[in-house]
Parts: C-alpha cells; sequence; structure tokens
C-alpha cells in the first residue's frame, strides 16, 4: 500500500470486522477498498437509528441469500445481543430475512413451466 496512509482501512484492520478478500482489494486499489471502507462505515458513526436496531439490520444484509457471510453474522449477533436484543428479535430477523429465498421459487418455477411446456414434457 506504499507511503499512503489509509486510515479506514487500518481502523478496519484492528477490528474484528475484516474479510479476508480485503487483502487481495487492497494490494490490488487500495484507494477503491479506502473509499469502500470509509463509505460503509458512515452509519455506523452516525445516524438517528439505536445501535441494536443498526446490529439487528446488519445480521439481516449478513444473512441474506445474496450475501451469506457467517463471520458477519457471528458478530453482529453478538453486538446484537450486548445491546439488549433478545433471541426472538434475532430470530425474526433471520425470518423475515429468509422471505428473499422464495424468490428462487417464485422466479424459477414458472420458467420452468413454460420450458417444460416448449420441451411438450
Amino acid at each position: 500500500m506504499g507511503d499512503k496512509t489509509y486510515p479506514a482501512t487500518e481502523a478496519q484492520r484492528q477490528s474484528d470486522d475484516w474479510n479476508p478478500i480485503w487483502d487481495m482489494m487492497a494490494e490490488m486499489d487500495p484507494d477503491y477498498l479506502e473509499a469502500f471502507l470509509a463509505f460503509r462505515a458512515v452509519p455506523q458513526k452516525q445516524g438517528p437509528l439505536p445501535q441494536k436496531t443498526k446490529e439487528l439490520i446488519f445480521i439481516a444484509i449478513n444473512a441474506a441469500t445474496t450475501h451469506l457471510w457467517a463471520p458477519g453474522v457471528r458478530r453482529h449477533m453478538q453486538n446484537a445481543l450486548k445491546e439488549g436484543a433478545t433471541k426472538e428479535e434475532i430470530l425474526e430477523v433471520l425470518q423475515l430475512t429468509s422471505i428473499m429465498g422464495v424468490h428462487s421459487m417464485t422466479l424459477g418455477a414458472p420458467i420452468l413451466a413454460e420450458e417444460l411446456e416448449k420441451a411438450g414434457k
């Protein structure tokens, strides 16, 4: 990363929120990584939502079928519990997030029916 300083990247490295793929990004384009990490930190540093609510949202993001980042789910569950979230609240977040998975079926089933019809089956 040269002699240039990257405060957001270094802060992220020191936290327990480091994705190993970011090491590759740091080598390939450290300026992009720095901008990305600074951008994603904004809601953590400011905003009206209580930290518990932010952690519940982070659980949903990390557990979503488009993300599936287990270390993030674990970290944000731990943070949510520290912020006073209940088991029931976290379970409801997971239940609500699981609804996203049903879209695979609602998208795929009609296409399958069309393709089966075309194939004469």
